[in-house]
C-alpha cells in the first residue's frame, strides 16, 4: 500500500448514515448557553467509548454556568508525533428542545420552530465520527486531543476562562464558520466595546424646562460626527446600544452609548476607538455635559502564515479528500481568537453552516459528512507530515 493510499483510508471510513444520525442525536440535545450539562454527559459517554480521558475545568464557576470547558486526550500509536487538537464549543445561542431536523433536497433544516444546532454541533459530531474512522482503519496517528468549550455564543467566555495549563497540544484547528469545507481563515480581528455615559442635567419639561440639558442631543451630535461602519479594509465600527430617560415628560439627564470596534491591525482599533471617545467629549464640552467613557477589551487577532505546518496540512488533507481548499481572512470572532492569544496555535476552517443565529439555520449533507472526512484527514496527514520530517 503506497502512502497516498494510506493518507485516504480512514476518511474513506467515515459512515455517512452513522454521522447523519450522530448530528441528528446531538443537535437535539437542549444545551444553550451555560446550560450545557446534558451535552457535556452526553460526550463524556461518547469520548470515553473512543479511548478518551476526560477532564473538566472550573470555568463556568466564574459566570455561574452548568460545566466547565471540556479537555479529552487520547494517546496515539505513535507518541513520537506532535499532538493535535480539535476545538469547537458545546452551547447553542438558542435551546433545541424538541428540534425536529428535515431533509430538504441535500441540505438539513430545523421545522421552522427551532433552530437547527448546527453552530456548532456539526463539528462535535464530525470529530466524534472523524476519531471513530481513524480507529476502525487502524491507520497509524499521533496524540488526538479535544478541547470543547462552554458559553461560546455570548462572547467566547469560557474560552476566556478556560484553565490552559490543562491543555496537552499546542496546534489544532476549530471547525466553526459558514464557509464550505475547505475554507481556511488564517486571519481574525482585535475587537473591544466602549461603553461611553454621557451626562446632561435632569429637568421637567413644563415645571423648570430651563435647568435641562439632554444628554440625548449631546450624545446625537457626538454620533452624527463619528466615523462608523466600514472605516477602512481592515476596520469596521459600529454603534449598537443607546439606553436612557425615565419619562417622556423628562428631559433626560444621562444616557449609555454602546459600540465596538473590530479590525485586523491593533494600531487602527486603537486609533478608531480614540476616534470614538475623542468626538463624544468633544460634543460634551461643547454642550455643557460630561462624559464617562470605559474601553472593554473582547478578544486580540490572529495571523497564521500561509506557510505554517497547520495551513499546508489542511492544504493537503482537503486535496486528498477531492475538497478544493481556499485562505481567506475573516472580522467574525471565535474561540480562535481567544486560544491563540493564550498559547494554542490554531486556525478556523469552514463546516458550511448557514444562517445561523435563526429558525432558518441549515447545513448541507455534503458540508457536514466533509468535515468528519475532513478531521480523519487531518489526523492522518498530520502523522505522514511529521514522520516524514
Amino acid at each position: 500500500m503506497t502512502k497516498n493510499q494510506l493518507s485516504t483510508t480512514a476518511a474513506d471510513q467515515v459512515n455517512e448514515e452513522r454521522l447523519l444520525n450522530l448530528f441528528f442525536e446531538l443537535a437535539k440535545i437542549n444545551g444553550p448557553s451555560m446550560k450545557e450539562q446534558p451535552v457535556a454527559d452526553y460526550l463524556v459517554k461518547a469520548l470515553t467509548e473512543l479511548g478518551f480521558t476526560l477532564e473538566f475545568d472550573d470555568a463556568h464557576k466564574k459566570f455561574n454556568g452548568e460545566v466547565g470547558n471540556l479537555i479529552a486526550w487520547k494517546e496515539g500509536t505513535d507518541s513520537s508525533i506532535p499532538p493535535l487538537f480539535f476545538s469547537t464549543h458545546m452551547d447553542t445561542v438558542l435551546p433545541t428542545k424538541n428540534l425536529q431536523p428535515v431533509i430538504k433536497d441535500g441540505v438539513i433544516y430545523s421545522d421552522g420552530t427551532t433552530i437547527l444546532g448546527a453552530d456548532d454541533r456539526a463539528a462535535l459530531a464530525a470529530y466524534l465520527e472523524g476519531v471513530r474512522s481513524i480507529i476502525e482503519s487502524g491507520v497509524p496517528h499521533g496524540p488526538i486531543e479535544l478541547i470543547l468549550t462552554v458559553n461560546e455564543q455570548p462572547g467566547l467566555v469560557g474560552a476566556t476562562h478556560m484553565d490552559y495549563s490543562k491543555a496537552k497540544s499546542k496546534v489544532g484547528y476549530i471547525f466553526d464558520s459558514s464557509g464550505n469545507v475547505g475554507q481556511i481563515i488564517l486571519k481574525g480581528p482585535y475587537s473591544s466595546r466602549i461603553w461611553m455615559e454621557v451626562q446632561g442635567n435632569a429637568a421637567h419639561i413644563a415645571l423648570n424646562a430651563e435647568e435641562g440639558n439632554s444628554a440625548f442631543l449631546i450624545a446625537a451630535e457626538g454620533l452624527l460626527n463619528m466615523k462608523l461602519g466600514t472605516i477602512d479594509e481592515e476596520t469596521l465600527a459600529n454603534i449598537g446600544i443607546l439606553e436612557g430617560g425615565e419619562l417622556t415628560s423628562i428631559i433626560p439627564g444621562s444616557v449609555t452609548v454602546a459600540g465596538e470596534v473590530r479590525s485586523f491591525s491593533k494600531e487602527k482599533l486603537d486609533r478608531q476607538l480614540k476616534h470614538m471617545e475623542d468626538t463624544m467629549h468633544k460634543a460634551a464640552e461643547k454642550n455643557r455635559g460630561k462624559v464617562t467613557i470605559k474601553i472593554e477589551k473582547k478578544y486580540s487577532g490572529f495571523d497564521i502564515p500561509k506557510d505554517h505546518v497547520l495551513t499546508k496540512t489542511v492544504q493537503s488533507a482537503a486535496s486528498k479528500i477531492n475538497v478544493k481548499p481556499y485562505t481567506t481572512e475573516t472580522l467574525g470572532g471565535a474561540d480562535t481568537n481567544v486560544l491563540n492569544e493564550n498559547g494554542l496555535t490554531c486556525l478556523t476552517l469552514g463546516n458550511g453552516f448557514q444562517n445561523i443565529h435563526s429558525f432558518r439555520e441549515c447545513i448541507s449533507v455534503e458540508n457536514l459528512i466533509n468535515t468528519g472526512r475532513l478531521t480523519a484527514a487531518l489526523i492522518e496527514q498530520w502523522y505522514e507530515t511529521h514522520k516524514q520530517a
